[in-house]
């Protein structure tokens, strides 16, 4: 990734496909110029053209070459600073169409414009001091929002919740180094004397605190992955149509139907959920129900949470059997599917995975089903997915971050406590400083930079 903030940048913001608008956004000192050589005003314009900032304006984008009408268009110049990137920027909005995107882009790169790296746009705003490295992220984690929690969550982000925490740790840090750096550095001064394990317990405190709630974070960023698996025939399609509220998987008498893996996600109060509907286990001559079958077990392995689904209204199966014993020692639940014929199997009478709960439920119905949604949130959170005080990590990098820094804090006061020399002190506290500057960026590094921004699509 090229890091220079001095040419000019452009790039199609909206995604590909047909829609009413598309828009080519330019970053950089020549964006007004570019704008100024293709883009005719409908009242006035050409090379002396004084658009209003922030205002949009119709009129045409023109070959200067040719003098071709390329497309209709409304274009807005914004001004720096008080713009996404810090830098002059100019957006074009064009047809929302493939071909008049692409013919756009292509005439404003003729005049001088580079083609954006992937997320170069927020990279600017990163390195020009608009947003930290934490709220440039948060920006992939809004556009990649599944559900409304895990978009309330980016916005938090975003908004800088977790990067005022992560100061103001940082800061607390900074502080007790700042004093223990005097005292190596000017033994011969009176410097006031200072017992830093109190300061040092609160940043500790403060982080475990941050890390108590990352994992909550983290699901509500990426989800869980859940399998339903079970013998041919038990009501496993039929599930997940249910779970969804409309027909994906297809659903017959005939056993051995699904033959390969489908997945869904769906959002379970504000969790996004992919739901992996597998073939029916058992043993078959079928080459293709085989694969099905193979990919039905890495399922099992992959997954996050496993639904075991029995059919209720027979006996359990060596079948049943054989399969419960793949899903030993995972996290599951035990769905007791038909209810709404005649059981024989109960809640009670199953003695499959005796440490999973149940739940029993008609898929052909829907009885039941609100009761299961409610299992899996349970099983998967705990009951609680946002906090109700402080800001939520979302990101296991920095969940991996602060689990260093605090590794350090606590290395550095048990350092203290044993009367070693300061310099012994300070080895631990740089590093806690620099791992939680990785969070807001104090600290980053270009290959941690490209990592994180090669992840953002072209535009943004």
């Amino acid at each position: 990734m090229r890091y220079a903030l001095d040419d000019t940048i452009a790039a199609i913001a909206t995604p590909v496909g047909e829609g009413g608008i598309g828009i080519v956004r330019l970053s950089g000192p020549d964006s007004l110029s570019i704008l100024r050589r293709i883009f005719r005003p409908a009242r006035g314009g050409g090379p002396d053209w004084n658009p209003r900032p922030r205002f949009l304006t119709y009129g045409h984008v023109v070959d200067p070459q040719t003098g071709q009408v390329i497309d209709e268009v409304l274009a807005v110049y914004l001004r720096a600073p008080f713009t996404y990137t810090r830098q002059d920027m100019a957006e074009i909005h064009t047809h929302g169409g493939f071909v008049p995107l692409r013919v756009v882009l292509t005439l404003v790169l003729a005049q001088g414009a580079r083609l954006a790296e992937p997320g170069e746009m927020t990279l600017r705003a990163f390195l020009n001091g608009r947003l930290d490295l934490a709220q440039a992220e948060a920006v992939l984690d809004v556009v990649r929002a599944r559900t409304e929690a895990g978009l309330q969550a980016a916005l938090q982000q975003l908004g800088g919740h977790l990067s005022n925490e992560i100061q103001e740790a940082r800061q607390r840090v900074l502080n007790v180094l700042a004093h223990l750096t005097a005292l190596i550095d000017f033994p011969e001064d009176d410097v006031p004397p200072q017992d830093i394990v109190p300061e040092l317990e609160q940043v500790a405190r403060h982080l475990e605190d941050l890390l108590s709630r990352a994992d909550r974070g983290i699901l509500l960023r990426e989800g869980v992955r859940v399998a339903i698996v079970g013998r041919p025939n038990v009501g496993k399609s039929s599930l997940l149509n249910r779970l969804l509220r409309h027909d994906r998987a297809i659903v017959t008498e005939i056993p051995g139907t699904t033959r390969d893996v489908l997945e869904e996600t769906l959002n379970v109060r504000g969790i996004p959920v992919v739901v992996v509907d597998t073939a029916g286990i058992r043993h078959t001559d079928d080459v293709v129900e085989r694969i099905g079958v193979e990919r039905s077990r890495a399922a099992i392995a992959q997954a996050d949470l496993v639904l075991l689904v029995l059919d209720a209204s027979q006996e359990l199966t060596s079948e049943d059997e054989a399969i419960a014993a793949q899903v030993e020692g995972r996290p599951a639940i035990v769905v007791l599917n038909k209810t709404d014929l005649p059981t024989r199997l109960t809640p009670e009478n199953v003695p499959l995975l005796p440490e999973a709960p149940r739940v029993s439920l008609s898929a052909a119905t829907g009885e039941g089903v609100e009761q299961l949604e409610e299992a899996i949130f349970e099983l998967v959170t705990g009951g609680t997915v946002m906090p109700t005080h402080g800001a939520l990590i979302t990101n296991p990098r920095h969940k991996a971050a602060i689990q260093q820094a605090l590794q350090h804090v606590r290395a550095a006061q048990e350092t203290y406590r044993a009367g070693l020399p300061a310099d012994f002190v300070t080895v631990d506290l740089h590093a806690a400083v620099n791992r939680l500057g990785e969070i807001t960026g104090e600290t980053v590094t270009e290959d941690l930079l490209e990592a994180i921004f090669s992840r953002f699509c072209i535009g943004k």
